[in-house]
């Protein structure tokens, strides 16, 4: 596309979470006088909403659909969640940008704003991912993870939908109590609550409303997301959460990031002039080469986590099993002028150890699941 006042034609997932971070890069390169216009693609991730992610086969159910459009092209750009793009090479396909990063870690979010340690034996605490239900068990081998679906924010309803629906249903009791009673008896409820029913559900954030309204399967006591997906839609202000430590709870590899993708050279070239964040891209270049030479996908509980300092880049990485009672791990400091290289020699020596057998054990556990 030589022209560069034509209006580019961005691929994008229809969740609210993947409109924003699209309307993020629109932004980006709105300031390079760029215009976008984005094409919404429904893909077999959004259309399999009952089923967890390493289940539904090989990685990139949130991918593939949308990178069709760009190889058809019908589409210029496609913006992923870098943490779901597969790391085996895409026939034309190339990571035209990765946008500056986004905080990499997971956050614990309760209704009460409990912490880790403070969550009672027993406690149900839901995850989506191999990786979050390892390292949550390591920690706490007394808790019960539950598997948890969906978009970002059906997650945080499934949460909040008991705490919320119990003090609805017990202000509306109050309120009819106060009908049928004298005078002292109203007083006390007004004692109890100082808010109506009504004037206490227009208090609500939007999420707690919908929240409301939605049918409760089974009762979480907390749930795991990252905390750059509730920073994107606008929730953690809304929402009681502890940030979980990043030596222990290590990130997806990619997780926090984006990246555009593009075929067309010349598209690939403005992009990346115009978006790309060199730091970020070193960073998840050293989690993507790992997580690649370990091979283990989505099928796997493995957190790897790069970051750049000066010349080199530290890095942790994680493999566990499934119920986090095994695992092989590290830490080293990369070199930055040879960091994919090194990257492969520090997976290659985690395969060695041990790393190889815990995800061969992962994989087959999910192939006997589907």
């Amino acid at each position: 596309m030589s022209d560069r006042s034509t209006t580019l034609q961005v691929a994008t997932r229809g969740s609210d979470l993947a409109t924003r971070q699209t309307s993020s890069v629109r932004e980006a390169l709105a300031s390079r006088r760029q215009d976008i216009e984005l094409l919404e693609v429904e893909t077999t991730g959004d259309r399999i909403r009952d089923e967890l992610i390493h289940r539904l086969g090989k990685t990139g159910a949130f991918v593939h659909s949308l990178d069709e459009r760009v190889l058809d092209g019908e589409a210029d750009l496609a913006v992923h969640s870098l943490k779901d793009v597969p790391t085996e090479e895409r026939a034309d396909l190339v990571v035209a940008a990765v946008p500056e990063r986004a905080p990499a870690g997971d956050v614990l979010v309760t209704s009460d704003g409990a912490a880790l340690e403070d969550l009672e034996s027993g406690a149900t605490v839901g995850t989506s991912s191999l990786r979050r239900e390892a390292q949550l068990l390591a920690a706490r081998p007394d808790l019960d993870v539950q598997p948890l679906r969906g978009n970002v924010d059906t997650r945080v309803e499934k949460l909040l939908a008991p705490s919320l629906q119990a003090a609805h249903a017990d202000r509306l009791a109050a309120e009819e109590s106060t009908e049928e009673t004298d005078e002292t008896a109203a007083d006390d409820s007004e004692d109890a609550y100082e808010q109506s029913a009504e004037a206490w559900f227009n208090g609500l954030a939007e999420i707690e409303r919908q929240a409301l309204e939605r049918e409760i399967e089974t009762t979480y006591d907390a749930i795991v997301l990252a905390e750059a997906g509730l920073d994107r839609l606008g929730l953690l202000h809304h929402l009681e959460f502890q940030r979980l430590p990043l030596r222990e709870f290590v990130p997806a590899p990619g997780q926090g990031a984006l990246a555009v993708v593009a075929n067309e050279a010349d598209v690939i070239e403005h992009v990346r002039s115009s978006i790309d964040h060199p730091p970020s891209r070193v960073e998840t270049t050293v989690e993507r080469t790992i997580l690649e030479t370990l091979g283990g996908g989505c099928v796997a509980p493995i957190g790897v986590r790069a970051v750049l300092q000066g010349r080199v880049v530290t890095t942790t990485v994680r493999v566990l099993s499934g119920d986090g009672t095994e695992e092989v791990a590290d830490r080293r400091e990369l070199p930055a002028t040879r960091h994919a290289e090194a990257a492969r020699e520090m997976a290659l020596d985690l395969a060695d150890r041990g790393a190889q057998e815990l995800i061969e054990r992962a994989r087959e556990a999910t192939q006997e699941e589907t």
